[in-house]
């Protein structure tokens, strides 16, 4: 919960300056940081794929609608999740509006200590999802770094092979195999092969080789 609180922001996106700000002082006593947007088009304008955090949409506002806002988020390629907050007559439309992404919607009235479990519940899901996305990332970029040889080199060890079966199969000396998998090792900044294997996704990898060459 304490990384979701803080780094991860609520955005209340509703017309209603007054639920903006009762909304804001609600999430304020959880300690739970805010950002307050007056319509759809004023946070559309502001939005970036990396923005961090939760939305709280509000379904009926001036202008775009809160499902408006969500379509033109999804075509985008939003992945911040969003809670609907709605009133009774729009739940058919909440509801669709699950199926097609949303995490939740809120019930107008609602209880206000509810409201905040389910927030902070949404943006600790969020996070764990969003800090393995970034670590997916920053290995597939390590992994993006490795020359075509090194690749090749990397794939036949993955199977097992020996440095010299390597060197057999590519034609070249073992000391250059044995230079290419250093430069593996200290461009994916792994240990041994075994733990290579092992963020690759092989957990099948059983080393023959001398694994710190």
């Amino acid at each position: 919960m304490t990384n979701a609180r803080s780094s991860a922001i609520v955005h209340i996106i509703d017309d209603d300056q007054a639920i903006r700000d009762a909304l804001a002082w609600l999430f304020k006593t959880r300690k739970v940081p805010t950002e307050q947007w007056d319509s759809g088009e004023s946070f559309l304008q502001a939005w970036h794929p990396e923005l961090n955090g939760c939305l709280l949409l509000d379904i009926r506002m001036e202008g775009l609608s809160g499902l408006e806002v969500f379509d033109q988020l999804l075509e985008k390629g939003a992945t911040q999740p969003v809670i609907f907050l709605t009133g009774h007559g729009d739940l058919p439309m909440a509801v669709a509006s699950l199926k097609r992404g949303a995490v939740d919607f809120i019930e107008k009235p609602f209880n206000d200590n509810d409201l905040v479990d389910r927030v902070l519940e949404v943006l600790k899901d969020y996070q764990l999802h969003r800090d393995e996305h970034l670590r997916q990332q920053v290995w597939h970029d390590k992994l993006a770094s490795l020359s075509a040889r090194e690749k090749q080199v990397l794939q036949l060890a993955l199977q097992g092979m020996l440095n010299k079966q390597i060197a057999e199969v590519l034609d070249v000396s073992m000391r250059t195999i044995e230079v290419h998998r250093a430069r593996i090792l200290e461009k994916t900044g792994t240990k041994n092969l075994l733990e290579l294997a092992r963020v690759c996704g092989n957990e099948n990898f059983m080393p023959t080789d001398n694994l710190e060459s």
